[in-house]
């Protein structure tokens, strides 16, 4: 085999995949000679596709063809003499978003996959073949065939303030398919490659911080925003005259690569088979991508990476991932039935009752986001002053970590103000409470406050699965309510189900929906059922969960029949975290509202006021039942056992008949709003595209309702 870029792709046709270029926004590559102080030049490339930094750069097969045909170009020019060095960089903040993932999903072959593979390597592997060094200037942005255009350059900088660096593919059901996978481990050792290309991406999409990445060895070199491109010239100057040599402290040497590389590779496949199963593919394949690249030539790593990309293109996860994808870059960001957002009311101070947990986790992310007065009371000074104490805390840790300087810090310090005197809420313009979840508690405390607050003010409660018609039901104006369920925990979890009541203003929507923009949330539209989408669905994975469980099926064996579905998390694993009191509540609501529909045992109750209710290993994954659950549970479990298949259709069947009633009740626009709740307020993988796609594919929906929800259903090129 060929150990060159060039050779390994010089015969292949590419015009297969040209038809992709229709609708490109191609990216250019312009070039500006600079002289550097010791006399040399540097053709310097600036990718730039004419859009300002909210369309980043993308690398469409248009775009690389022009990218490639330029460094042709300058390697003449480099044989001619005429320069001494290439370097790369892109428009402002931006180097590039990776590869046009739109143009991918119509390859309409694995033929064709294959060769948007080879194309990308043939052109960024033409970066380390030039016969002169190239320099990859990082000037903010670059994500996967972003980041893959400086590892395939000689040597690479990076500006400290770029957004982020990642090679987010595994995240997307794919692999890093232009060099990432072989050339990354090889520069910055497996351990730290194992990180960046499969845990990182497996934690809800995990980015580098520059600073980070530079720790990791993935760039040689780190510059303030000030003057980064000036510096990032004078230091490739200093590298090519010799005057400053780059050492890699990371590079994995002979003894990594027989003894740490097959351990970290064993180590991270355990990993993977406990926390997420058997069932995502590109993980896996990643894994053994980066198993192999510690042998072998650069060309037949490349040649790894063609086969393995034209697989995990054209199969059904990519195609799940690339829905799910839409809806979370698309649709997330223009809610479906949000009012016309001039109708919102200004929000200049925040009103918060309750002073727990909850409501401090909200009163941090309403001060951070909104920068705003924020108000918090509770019945007594004591929990008032925890729940401040509890704020300011968090607001230190922050300036700790630089993510706050000092001056910001005591600004919102200064924004926070806890009390027990209810009239301070005379000039809050939203409200919302974070109290116990019990439709008479809600209702007494807006009773409270609702003759001191201003008439346009907005309410807005917190309920998980309450009616919020029911909650406002004996305010004087009932129709300034509205739903604003947030999920655990709230600093972190991207999604804000905005639920409608009966009543509900456009007004009161209106700012919902522009309040939640601004904390930095998704917002769904719902109608008031119970359990609204996420804990409707979740209740009914939990609620057959328990029932196979009160049924006599071991509790492991019910843990694993969840396996396919692909979640976070197992039902028991999930239910410990969000609280035995609140899931039993859970399912003691949807089972009240659908009792032929959900399941409910006592025996919830009775596990919920243990200290401890499962074991669990080091992984965290559920190991057993602990020995006061298995006194609770002596006598109350049947003998009538399950298998994991039939558990696992049980759970199916429910789902697609749930999705399709909430459908049919209007509860959401349409189905693709359910797949956003649960992508979004779940962990729903992108591999699965959300519940619908999954429950398609796998044939629930046909043997419930004896059609899909999709037309046609969503599956990949090669199962299509």
């Amino acid at each position: 085999m060929t150990n060159t870029a060039s050779d390994q792709y010089a015969q292949i046709d590419f015009s297969p995949i040209q038809a992709l270029t229709d609708g490109e926004v191609i990216t250019n590559s312009t070039v500006r000679d600079i002289r550097l102080p010791s006399g040399k030049v540097l053709a310097l490339i600036t990718l730039d596709n004419g859009r300002d930094h909210t369309r980043p750069n993308t690398l469409g097969p248009a775009t690389m063809t022009r990218l490639g045909e330029t460094l042709a170009g300058l390697k003449a020019r480099v044989a001619a003499g005429e320069i001494q060095a290439v370097g790369i960089t892109g428009k402002q903040y931006i180097l590039a978003a990776g590869a046009d993932l739109s143009d991918i999903s119509r390859v309409g072959s694995k033929e064709n996959a294959k060769l948007v593979a080879q194309l990308g390597h043939k052109v960024l592997g033409s970066l380390s073949e030039l016969g002169v060094p190239s320099f990859a200037f990082v000037n903010g942005l670059a994500l996967g065939g972003g980041l893959e255009i400086a590892l395939n350059s000689t040597y690479r900088t990076v500006d400290a303030s770029a957004a982020a660096i990642a090679l987010p593919e595994v995240f997307l059901g794919i692999i890093p398919g232009w060099g990432g996978a072989y050339l990354l481990p090889n520069l910055i050792g497996i351990e730290n490659a194992l990180e960046v290309v499969i845990s990182n991406p497996l934690k809800q999409n995990r980015m580098l911080k520059p600073r980070q990445a530079f720790d990791y060895g993935i760039f040689d070199a780190i510059f303030p925003p000030a003057n980064y491109l000036e510096d990032s010239l004078l230091w490739a100057d200093k590298v090519l005259t010799g005057t400053l040599k780059v050492e890699r402290k990371n590079e994995p040497g002979k003894l990594e690569r027989l003894t740490k590389w097959p351990i970290a590779i064993k180590m991270a496949r355990g990993m993977l088979e406990s926390r997420i199963g058997t069932v995502p593919r590109s993980p896996y394949a990643a894994l053994e991508l980066l198993d192999k690249a510690k042998g072998g030539t650069k060309a037949e790593g490349f040649a790894r990476e063609d086969d393995a990309l034209a697989d995990l293109v054209t199969g059904d996860q990519f195609a799940a991932s690339m829905y799910a994808f839409d809806l979370v870059q698309k649709r997330a960001k223009r809610p479906v039935g949000a009012p016309d957002k001039t109708l919102a009311k200004t929000v200049t101070k925040v009103g918060i009752i309750g002073a727990g947990l909850m409501a401090s986790q909200f009163a941090l992310l309403f001060v951070r986001k909104l920068q705003v007065p924020v108000l918090i009371t509770d019945l007594d000074q004591a929990r008032v002053d925890k729940g401040v104490a509890y704020i300011h805390d968090e607001i230190a840790k922050l300036e700790a970590k630089g993510r706050l300087d000092g001056d910001a810090a005591n600004r919102l310090r200064a924004l926070i103000h806890g009390t027990t005197d209810k009239s301070e809420y005379a000039d809050c313009d939203f409200v919302i409470e974070a109290v116990f979840e019990e439709v008479g508690v809600k209702q007494q405390v807006f009773a409270e406050i609702e003759p001191i607050i201003a008439e346009d003010a907005i309410l807005a409660t917190n309920t998980s699965s309450l009616s919020v018609e029911e909650i406002g039901a004996k305010l004087t104006h009932p129709e300034r309510l509205v739903g604003f369920h947030f999920f655990n925990p709230v600093a972190v979890m991207p999604l804000i189900e905005i639920v409608k009541a009966p009543t509900t203003t456009d007004a009161a929507l209106s700012t919902a929906f522009v309040v939640a923009k601004g904390l930095g949330k998704n917002a769904v539209l719902t109608a008031d059922a119970p359990g609204f989408v996420v804990n409707r669905l979740l209740a009914k994975v939990m609620g057959e969960a328990a029932r196979a469980v009160y049924e006599g099926t071991p509790l492991l064996t019910v843990e694993k029949a969840f396996a396919p579905l692909g979640l976070p998390m197992t039902p028991f694993q999930l239910i410990d975290l969000v609280g035995w009191k609140v899931a039993a509540h859970v399912q003691d609501t949807m089972a009240h509202a659908f009792p032929d529909r959900f399941y409910a045992n006592e025996n919830f109750h009775a596990l919920a006021e243990l200290p401890e209710v499962v074991e669990k290993d080091k992984s965290g994954r559920v190991s057993g039942w602990s020995k006061a659950a298995e006194k609770t549970l002596k006598g109350a479990v049947g003998s009538d056992a399950a298998s994991e298949a039939e558990i696992l259709r049980r759970v199916q069947d429910g789902l697609a008949h749930e999705i399709k009633l909430m459908l049919d009740e209007d509860v959401v626009p349409e189905v693709e709003d359910i797949d956003l709740c649960l992508i979004l307020g779940a962990g729903w993988p992108f591999i699965d595209g959300g519940a619908s796609p999954y429950l398609d594919r796998e044939g629930a929906s046909e043997r419930v309702f004896g059609d899909t929800f999709h037309h046609p259903v969503i599956r990949g090129i090669a199962n299509g």
